[in-house]
């Protein structure tokens, strides 16, 4: 943990007063990075995996330059702060009323799934700050009800994601529409050619900061993995939550369905749980994500669609009932445990059907994880499946390097 306090970054005394009260007593280290930069007016570039504190990294330093403003400024958005999903929308909105507090800090959240009236309403009151997904944004702002010409702080958040899921033609759309000269702060996970070069076409100058490589996985986090054939992974699922594990559970499935189904079966089991993904409606998904949040429901199954949109705290363990296609989404998913420096759990229900995902976790976190053979549903069949698919790895790697080819296949 740093030793420079909030204090010395120059922040006001109504946000240190926010933080405070938030519990927040020193910057995390891209706080530490971000902050100055953003207070001195230059666009940043920021990588910084979710659960690292970016988000009052970029929304401290605004939201102090906003509240030193004289009243009076006018209502038009000053703040346009663009996210992959709605629940980051909304979680990003809770820090930024959070922190500005004492600064009377204006915010309205634009996004998909609900009725936009009480969204127009908001933005015709005056806001300071505007969070939006694109889709829902490029709508209001086709009606004339959201009006970018007074914007001076243009943040892509997860951008990365943004890119994933399609968005780039909506970003730069939206980014033309915002005059310039702007201050433009873009945060990613990963730092991919394409971000960078959606970056470059954004941005003037900017100054890049890093707090950890890519697929970096917090050293706080227990990561195992269960061998179970894919018919009772039901079975050692409610097993698992029915004996050692007590607290709160977040579990991923890969598909909508799955996740629907494994919330169902846990209900009828005895078991609170929600299910949150993009069939649902903007309402289903936000209560369902307040039952988790409040403890209400002590499990929530989702898809990816929250594996870096939620900041719950007391989240204990992260299961993934199936794992990712993507590995990178893997480490995304389990960092949604072990924040704010607490220990957590991540394991993983391995069938035959997730041997190649395991593989390509393991390849990418560069570790092996822990088998936890001391279940009843442990399955030595899966457990081979691996070793063989690990051993056909090895040979063909072997036989790469006799052509000279290299050792793709064994990193």
């Amino acid at each position: 943990m740093s030793e420079t306090t909030f204090k010395e970054l120059g922040l006001s005394k109504p946000v240190l007063r926010a933080l405070d009260d938030c519990g927040y007593r020193q910057p995390t280290p891209i706080q530490e990075l971000a902050i100055p930069i953003v207070r001195d007016g230059h666009d940043l570039i920021a990588s910084a995996q979710t659960g690292t504190g970016k988000t009052a990294a970029f929304t401290l330093p605004i939201i102090d330059d906003i509240s030193t403003r004289e009243s009076g400024q006018g209502d038009a958005p000053l703040v346009l702060i663009l996210t992959p999903t709605r629940e980051l929308a909304l979680q990003i909105d809770e820090n930024i009323q959070e922190y500005g507090r004492y600064a009377e800090t204006r915010t309205c959240v634009v996004l998909g799934g609900v009725s936009s009236s009480p969204q127009i309403r908001a933005l015709r009151r005056g806001v300071d700050f505007v969070i939006a997904t694109p889709g829902r944004l490029i709508d209001l702002i086709e009606q004339g009800e959201v009006v970018l010409d007074e914007v001076e702080f243009l943040i892509l958040d997860e951008a990365d994601r943004m890119l994933d899921m399609g968005f780039v033609h909506d970003v730069r759309w939206i980014a033309d529409r915002v005059p310039r000269p702007r201050q433009t702060l873009l945060f990613s996970a990963t730092m991919s050619a394409a971000v960078r070069s959606l970056a470059s076409t954004m941005q003037t100058d900017a100054q890049s900061v890093a707090v950890a490589p890519p697929a970096t996985v917090a050293d706080n986090i227990e990561q195992q993995v269960m061998f179970v054939e894919k018919e009772y992974k039901n079975q050692l699922l409610l097993h698992l939550l029915q004996g050692d594990i007590s607290g709160r559970a977040l579990v991923f499935a890969g598909k909508k369905a799955t996740a629907s189904l494994v919330a169902r079966f846990l209900e009828r089991s005895g078991i609170s749980a929600e299910a949150i993904h993009s069939n649902k409606t903007q309402s289903q998904r936000q209560k369902a994500l307040e039952a988790f949040t409040s403890g209400k429901a002590r499990v929530l199954v989702a898809t990816d669609i929250v594996a870096r949109g939620i900041d719950v705290e007391g989240i204990s363990h992260v299961i993934n009932y199936e794992l990712p296609e993507d590995s990178e989404n893997y480490v995304h998913r389990i960092g949604r445990t072990a924040r704010a420096g607490a220990k957590g759990v991540a394991l993983a229900l391995c069938s035959v059907d997730d041997i190649s995902y395991l593989r390509g976790v393991e390849r990418l976190i560069k570790m092996e994880m822990e088998i936890m053979e001391n279940q009843p549903w442990h399955s030595e069949m899966v457990a081979g499946c691996l070793v063989n698919a690990n051993r056909a790895a090895k040979k063909r790697a072997r036989a790469g390097r006799g052509r000279g080819s290299g050792s793709k296949w064994a990193r």
